[in-house]
């Protein structure tokens, strides 16, 4: 059994309106899809939404590592997952979406070969997620507004985006906390934007609005800002940037910088990883969040699979797609009831069809050009 094709797609997909966090603002997510065709009636589908802020990749260098990668797989087992990774692994250092794609293509495969859902294959401990909506950064008086339309759509957890300026993101929590009342959860993720002090002086002025916790407040590569920022609030500290690798939590966790982990596939490379990640912050007894970048329903229902087979992922924040105006994804995909994200009981990870307009012609195709596709 071997894999006989990759394909690669490249799809360009339009927010419903631009996305601000303390990063910059995005009108759109370009990802790139892949298919990996296998030789014994079974195909799989993966996705890499890239960031050059967060994962130092853009589309063209996913295609770059793509063309590095793909042929090297070409004949590989596609159920020897760990060999695999390994395999990329050697051929290219980083590139995390791009290797995230090819995984998730992977298990996808794997799941249909086992003729069971993803989520069930790798642990099926819960049928359903919690997931909270995000909101960009705006003026709080628009931020108020958007958490009301969230919470009239059924949501119950909001994620407020911060970390512009300490003294509005205080007024943006205090106006979305008095729009929604008492009883919706209100998360912050301030995306690295404020200094370790500016953290521990804005956080305590947060903590009379009843914050869940306080996502990357300080830069990436600040461990002992990050550990110092834990020390002195008593707002819960989550890692996002600062940990893409199963090796990166056991530092911030050495540190005692992090109370939560935000794993993520585009940072991790994909599932695999990720579960290792949730395993080390199990040992150290740090529950874990998934999280996502700006994935179509492809990317997101993959993640969603992983929330429900992991007990350790107690918290998500599985969005991307719905602040999209399109989505590649036509028929097989996680749904959305009220806060909760249920993972499709079809084998792998679930997709039936794409939306062909959307997907386009393949922008690469490596191994056999005529391998039949399913």
């Amino acid at each position: 059994m071997g894999i006989k094709a990759i394909h690669v797609y490249s799809a360009r997909l339009p927010y419903r309106e631009p996305f601000r966090i303390a990063l910059g603002t995005s009108i759109e997510s370009h990802n790139i899809i892949v298919h990996v065709i296998t030789d014994f009636e079974v195909d799989g589908w993966g996705e890499a939404s890239p960031s050059q802020r967060i994962t130092g990749e853009t589309p063209q260098t996913v295609i770059e590592a793509l063309d590095r990668i793909a042929p090297k797989l070409i004949g590989m087992c596609p159920l020897r997952i760990e060999q695999d990774i390994e395999a990329m692994d050697k051929i290219v250092a980083g590139n995390t979406s791009a290797k995230a794609a090819i995984d998730m293509a992977l298990y996808d495969i794997l799941g249909k070969v086992a003729r069971r859902p993803l989520y069930r294959v790798l642990g099926g401990y819960r049928t359903k997620v919690f997931t909270d909506f995000t909101l960009g950064i705006k003026s709080p008086e628009e931020m108020a507004k958007d958490a009301v339309k969230a919470v009239e759509h059924g949501f119950k957890a909001l994620k407020v985006k911060v970390g512009i300026d300490p003294e509005e993101d205080v007024e943006r929590v205090a106006k979305i906390r008095d729009a929604v009342g008492s009883e919706i959860a209100i998360r912050i993720d301030a995306n690295q934007g404020w200094t370790p002090e500016q953290a521990v002086k804005t956080l305590r002025k947060l903590e009379r609005f009843n914050v869940e916790f306080a996502e990357q407040p300080v830069k990436a590569d600040d461990i002992e800002g990050l550990a110092h920022v834990r020390r002195n609030s008593n707002i819960p500290v989550m890692a996002d940037e600062t940990v893409h690798s199963p090796r990166d939590a056991m530092k911030a966790i050495r540190a005692e910088a992090v109370d939560l982990i935000n794993i993520k596939l585009m940072k991790s490379g994909g599932i695999l990883n990720a579960m290792k990640i949730a395993a080390v912050a199990e040992a150290a007894e740090i529950p874990c969040m998934i999280g996502c970048m700006g994935e179509s329903t492809l990317g997101i229902t993959a993640a969603v699979h992983l929330a429900a087979a992991v007990k350790n992922i107690q918290h998500a924040d599985l969005d991307s797609d719905l602040l999209l105006k399109d989505d590649v994804v036509a028929e097989g995909k996680a749904e959305l009831k009220d806060s909760f994200r249920i993972p499709p009981e079809n084998p792998g990870i679930g997709i039936k069809s794409f939306n062909p307009e959307k997907l386009g012609k393949p922008v690469r195709i490596y191994g056999d050009v005529n391998a039949k596709q399913y």
